[in-house]
């Protein structure tokens, strides 16, 4: 679907994560409506306004993410991130109930709607449940109706759209040519530049078919194959290994998902470091709170540059400075933008006469170097996996993917070991994906789990296998207390549909609410929850009210799936076969 903006220089890109609340905090707009508003705002007015920008981020970095956590808008006041994630959710579904109604000419409910949300694999599960409830908030899908909501991984939405590519609507690195009649040429930026022109020419409508002609790739792929997906988005970089089961293409995942932070939002980070270097920490500080609008002007003019960045440039880069940048800066420090960048100690970034920030391509280079360094470090030691050997081929895909320095330096660190595969339409990859995963979400069969979750239990104590500080003795019964019951281990397989069973019983007859605490680990075993390494991270729990009965014991048997994109947990009563409402919750804390 279209969408209203963009920005000079830069096609098709995504809309940015942005937006905006009134002063007092309603909704009034998203992406660069919200931008442009905001910035066209005057001074003493924007200052009362919130905008909040690339905030899908902070659900990956706050360590105790709850229901609670504060985000952070442009003028320093805090809103809560459910609200702005709920927001968010509310205009997506709007826009597109319009465009539904609009395109089939009747009203579109949204009851009929299947609502799909892509969410980074090497997210964890408070994150994914935070997703959720921000749908609930937003009226997207209702508490009541939960199965109307998928949450999709995105190299999982990525993987299934690329296995069903033809190889005409993808630009193989390997052999160098696009599968399109061009010409071989050996710079990859080119070749990718005359395909892009290609797709341009030949835009389809704006609906996509999804195509279950199995595409001439896939006929390249056999049994077993194995394929890595890596997809590098704004904020992350996230890997996944999947191999192909035949006849029916299910996948199966070989490896638990890896990646991290190092989406292309830390080119930026770099930029702003480097801005701290040449003018100072203090000024540059100053101005974000001071000039909010004329910061994210000064960011839109960096992204431009930032994506005509490549490894064979020679001409410098130039990079507008808005008029209050140099204003600003000569009240604050009582000389000229000119003197700073004269007097630093910054040899790549010169003044140039017509206002601008001249940086030569090596300047640029070096400030995308940190981000795709961890990335290829992070490909460097997967490859190294003895789960990931033979790999055919590694899709790139995500908005970064699109990056000449970064396809360059894949190349390079693969050295011909599988080819490389760059969908056209990078940046939709995981839309189209995930519309594929919608309506078929059980095409992927296997997942790895990416942490070991378990309860602590009591077991009977044993001398000697047991530690003696352990020991709980209760009514005679000898106990060891803290023992780790481990549901899923880390990296271990799991089916869909596969389920962990486990019975529990009420203390006593007239409990109404068993709670008992889940605990996760990244190391594959632990023995007791008192480990270092194991947390506390989330709650089962059992409602039981109602149910009870005239059996001596009870017994509440807890099924629980790890198999799917969430986790999810059912509880029937053994002696009338009455279902328990049970849930997990990974959000309370």
């Amino acid at each position: 679907m279209r969408w209203e903006g963009g920005d000079p220089g830069v096609s098709n890109q995504k809309t940015p994560t942005t937006i905006l609340l009134t002063p007092d905090r309603k909704f009034h707009s998203f992406g660069y409506a919200a931008r442009d508003f905001y910035h066209d705002l005057d001074p003493s007015e924007s200052k009362h306004w919130l905008y909040l920008e690339k905030f899908k981020m902070k659900l990956h970095t706050t360590a105790n993410l709850s229901i609670n956590t504060d985000l952070h808008a442009a003028n320093g006041k805090r809103v809560k991130a459910l609200d702005i994630f709920a927001y968010a959710l509310a205009f997506f579904k709007e826009q597109a109930l319009k465009e539904l109604s609009d395109q089939t000419g009747g009203e579109f409910d949204n009851s009929d709607v299947r609502w799909v949300i892509t969410v980074p694999a090497i997210w964890k599960m408070p994150a994914k449940q935070f997703m959720r409830e921000a749908a609930y908030k937003s009226g997207l899908v209702s508490r009541e109706n939960p199965e109307q909501l998928i949450i999709a991984l995105e190299p999982e939405a990525a993987s299934i759209y690329c296995r069903k590519l033809r190889l005409h609507q993808m630009v193989d690195l390997g052999t160098q040519t696009t599968q399109n009649g061009f010409s071989p040429s050996d710079n990859v930026g080119s070749g990718m530049s005359q395909a892009k022109e290609h797709v341009r020419r030949n835009r389809q409508s704006r609906t996509f078919l999804v195509e279950n002609v199995i595409g001439e790739l896939w006929s390249e792929l056999e049994e077993g194959d194995r394929y890595v997906v890596v997809d590098c988005g704004g904020g992350t970089v996230d890997l996944t290994v999947h191999q192909i089961r035949l006849p029916e293409g299910h996948l199966k995942e070989l490896y638990k998902a890896s990646g991290g932070p190092y989406g292309s939002i830390g080119i930026d980070y770099e930029f702003e470091k480097l801005l701290c270097k040449i003018f100072g920490q203090d000024f540059i500080d100053q101005f974000k709170i001071k000039r909010p609008a004329a910061w994210v002007d000064l960011m839109i003019a960096f992204e431009s540059r930032k994506r005509a960045a490549a490894p064979d440039r020679t001409n410098p880069l130039n990079i507008n400075l808005p008029f209050s940048f140099i204003d600003y800066y000569k009240k604050f420090r009582g000389h000229s933008v000119e003197h700073a960048l004269r007097k630093s100690n910054v040899d790549f970034v010169k003044w140039s006469s017509q206002g601008m920030l001249r940086m030569n391509p090596d300047a640029m280079n070096s400030l995308f170097k940190p981000t795709i360094d961890h990335i290829i470090q992070h490909l460097t030691e997967l490859f190294e996996k003895p789960e990931v050997s033979d790999i055919k081929f590694l899709f790139l895909v995500g908005g970064f993917a699109e990056s000449p320095l970064l396809q360059q330096a894949v190349q390079n660190m693969l050295q011909g070991r599988s080819r490389i595969i760059i969908p056209h339409d990078v940046g939709l990859t995981i839309l189209k994906g995930a519309v594929l995963f919608g309506l078929d979400p059980s095409v992927i069969k296997v997942r790895r789990s990416p942490l070991t979750y378990g309860v602590g239990v009591l077991n009977r104590f044993v001398e000697g296998k047991h530690p003696p500080e352990k020991l709980l003795v209760k009514d005679g019964t000898r106990w060891c207390t803290d023992v780790f019951d481990t549901f899923i281990a880390a990296d271990q397989s799991v089916a869909l549909g596969e389920m962990v069973k486990r019975s529990y019983t009420p203390a006593k007859p007239s409990q109404q609410v068993i709670v008992i605490h889940v605990y996760c680990s990244e190391k594959e075993n632990a023995s007791f929850i008192s480990e270092p390494g194991v947390r506390k991270c989330g709650t089962l729990r059992l409602d039981v009210s109602g149910t009870e009965s005239t059996a001596a014991r009870r017994e509440i048997q807890t099924l629980m799936q790890f198999g799917d994109t969430e986790i999810r947990a059912m509880a029937v009563d053994v002696s009338t076969g009455r279902t328990v409402k049970a849930s997990i919750d990974f959000l309370s804390h």
